[in-house]
Formats: structure tokens, sequence, C-alpha cells
């Protein structure tokens, strides 16, 4: 065995299959890992092999995955062309950690994401890499806004989800010391206004207007506001195309910066390559993570150069300069663009959706059936009192697993099964996915 081999055999032992060997493995995670964990407590399987859709798991067992790392997997599991980016890299001999220097990886990466980017950003924007997840970016896009606009108020939306750090819970729907002003996000099946649809989305708009001129509103000069073109941990709510044209024409005639929150939304999930294109909307910020870096940890805020006002080190991150995944993302994001996922996920995630629709006329404890490309939701209800039940929904989830399909929760109160299966999805695993969830959803309720 080659010195390369047998470091390689410490890290990936091989003894560690079947159920037995998967039992221990579970129960030593449950010993040494923080009661923070979550996705180790609703799906206890070990993957140790995964493709595309698939994953193997240390029981000999195989899922078809809805999770996909939460939406950052758009090509699936070890798609072959980012395989093959990561590895031209490794064999390269080019540096691993560079923080913030330039390099031809970095090069590329930006290269290929402005290429994507709305053109009205695109033509004058800049581009922040943050620390690796999520969350660091929409800290930065707060931060800068902030600096550029010299004010402090922050406009964010019932329902939202931004992340796990301070700033980016305070802006989230469940934030326990509110110091962001709340704004109506608009939806149907629980409209805020009792009325849903497009007269919901009037209101809404209506309500955000006269409280940001009210002077007695109590809203503080606001520096930017943050809005997600599809609420995801919120429950799969997709922002109304005129609803979100509107909130853009709000903010700019007032010069409040608009943030996207892209993380989960971007790179073709929703069936355009990024949430706001739906609409046509061109925003001051898009925060980008997830999906663009082709499943390693990357993230990055993209901006109008007119905000560019940071000093030097005013945000900064170890790990901003992640040279695997900016290779791994660049082949995302080129493969996405070249063979037309976007689009796909547009024609594949109608048909089911509306498949979907068809499960819930038979099936009373389907509340509601939403979403926007290959980002579904379906809302488990009490079938008496239309209630969300979220212990209805855990059992829907726990019945997929049981069948070999992996799907999580969200919503307000957990009852929302969601799915975000890869864009590479073929129409045979469309219909395996919508088959086992046929079955799931009424063994649940039964």
């Amino acid at each position: 065995m080659t010195e390369q081999a047998a470091a390689a055999a410490q890290i990936l032992p091989q003894g560690g299959r079947g159920p037995a060997a998967a039992e221990g493995i579970l129960r030593r995670q449950a010993l040494r890992e923080s009661a923070a964990r979550t996705y180790a407590r609703s799906l206890p399987i070990v993957p140790v092999r995964a493709r595309g859709l698939t994953i193997e798991g240390a029981d000999g067992r195989r899922y078809l995955d809805c999770l996909s790392g939460a939406g950052t997997l758009a090509l699936g599991h070890n798609h072959p062309v980012v395989l093959e980016a990561i590895r031209r890299v490794l064999d390269s001999g080019a540096p691993l950690h560079v923080l913030d220097l330039a390099t031809p990886v970095k090069d590329a990466f930006t290269t290929e994401l402005f290429a994507n980017l709305p053109a009205g950003l695109a033509a004058d924007a800049r581009v922040q890499f943050c620390g690796p997840a999520g969350t660091d970016a929409v800290e930065a896009a707060l931060k800068l806004v902030r600096i550029a606009t010299g004010r402090s108020g922050l406009l964010a939306f019932t329902g939202a989800y931004h992340g796990m750090t301070a700033g980016a819970l305070a802006a989230s729907g469940g934030a326990p010391d509110v110091r962001v002003t709340r704004l109506p996000y608009p939806q149907d099946h629980r409209c805020p206004f009792g009325v849903g649809g497009t007269e919901g989305a009037r209101l809404s708009a209506a309500w955000t207007e006269s409280l940001l001129d009210d002077p007695k509103g109590g809203v503080p000069a606001p520096a930017g506001m943050l809005v997600e073109p599809v609420q995801g941990e919120g429950g799969v709510h997709p922002a109304p195309d005129d609803w979100l044209r509107r909130m853009r024409e709000i903010t700019e005639t007032r010069g409040i910066p608009l943030i996207a929150d892209e993380v989960q939304t971007g790179v073709g999930r929703t069936g355009a390559f990024w949430g706001v294109d739906h609409a046509g909307v061109v925003p001051d910020v898009m925060v980008l993570s997830k999906a663009i870096g082709g499943s390693l940890p990357l993230a990055v805020i993209v901006y109008r150069s007119e905000l560019d006002a940071w000093e030097p080190g005013a945000h900064a991150g170890t790990f901003r300069g992640n040279q695997l995944a900016m290779a791994a993302g660049t082949a995302t994001l080129a493969y996405v663009r070249r063979n037309g996922l976007a689009e796909r996920a547009a024609e594949l995630g109608g048909r089911m959706l509306t498949a979907l629709r068809g499960l819930a006329a038979d099936q009373p404890c389907v509340g509601d059936v939403r979403g926007r490309g290959l980002m579904l939701g379906i809302e488990i209800v009490d079938p008496d009192t239309g209630a969300a039940a979220p212990d209805l929904a855990a059992a829907v989830r726990q019945e997929c697993l049981d069948r070999g399909l992996i799907v999580e929760l969200g919503g307000r109160h957990g009852a929302v099964v969601r799915l975000l299966p890869p864009l590479t999805l073929t129409d045979e695993q469309a219909t395996a996915v919508l088959d086992r969830l046929a079955d799931a959803v009424p063994a649940a309720a039964h």
C-alpha cells in the first residue's frame, strides 16, 4: 500500500458498513455531538456513498435525496463535472488556502458568476467573499448597507429565514428580541390580511408604503430591505412577481437598498437562474451561498459599486478563499447555464406541482401545495380544523424515509414537507419521488 493509500484508509475506513456498524456510528454521534444537531435526529442514516439523487447508507439501503444539502447540491451528489474541477485543482499543486489573494481559480469563478448575474447588476458590480456560510454573507450585506447609507434600521419580513448568526437571526421571522421592522410577506394559504391572492399582495405593499411614510410609524430610517424571492424555511412561499416589483419601486424611490437573499433560491432552483429574475427585479445587493460552491462551502455578496464603502478589512474571514469550492462552483454555474437547467427546473417543477395538487385533492390532511421550480412544499394540516399539524408532518417524513425518500420539514410550525431535489432530476426519478410520497402521506394519516 502506498503512503497516500494508507493515509486515505485512515480517513475512509472500509469496515464501517452493515446495520451493526451503522447503529454504532449513530450511537457514538448521539454521545459525542452537541444537542444542537438537527438533520441527524430526523434522518438517522449513515451515508457512505452518493451519486446524483441517490444516497447509499452504511446499512446498505438506498435513498432518493430530496433534501440536497438543504438546496446546496444543484447537480446532486458527486456530479462528474464537479469532481473533475476539484481534481484539476488538487492535481495542479495550486495552494488550497489563500485568504483573499487573487488566483486563477478565483478569477474563473468571478468571471462565470458575473456572466450569470442580472445584466443590470453585473454591468457595475462588486463582489465580496465572505466566511464560507450563507449567514456570514447576510451579515456582510447588512453591514455594507449600514456603512454605505449611514443608517441603522432594517426592513425584513414575517416568516423570513436568513441564518443563525446574531444579525441574520434578528432579521428572521423567529427573532425573540426584535430590532428590525417586520413587514407582512404575502401568502395565499394563511394570508395575514385574510384575503390571499392579488389583493393580499396589494395590501402587503400598501401597508409597507404607509408604514415607511408615516412620521409616527416608529420605523428607524432603513439602511436596507432584506427579502427572499421564495421563503424556504418559512414554508415555501414564492413572492408574487407584481409584489416584488412593488417592493423594488418602494425602496428605489426612498433610496433604500434592496437586498435579495438568494442563498437557497439561486442557481436555477426556482426555474430561473436567480429568484428575482421571475419578476425582472434587479436588487442592489445579492446574498449568495449554497449552490454557488458546487457542494463545498462558499458565500459571497454582489452589490452595486456605489455601495462599496468598505474600509480594508471591514469584513474579513480566514476561509474566504476556498479554492476547491470556487472551482466546484465555477463548474456548477457553467453546467447549469449551458444545459438550461433553470428552464428544466421550471418545466419539471411545474409538472410535479400539478401532480402534488392532485394528491392534495385526495388527501384531506394536505392543506396546500405550493412552490416554484424545484422548490416545493406540502403543508400538512388537521383534516378537521385546518390547523397546521406538525406531528402528522413528522409522521409523513418518517413514512417517506421508510420508503427510501429523504425529505425535510419547514414552515411556521414545522408542518410543511419540503422537496429540494437536484436540478438534474430525471422524469423517471421525479415519478419515483412522487410515487413514494403518494404512499407515505395516506400511510401517515391512517
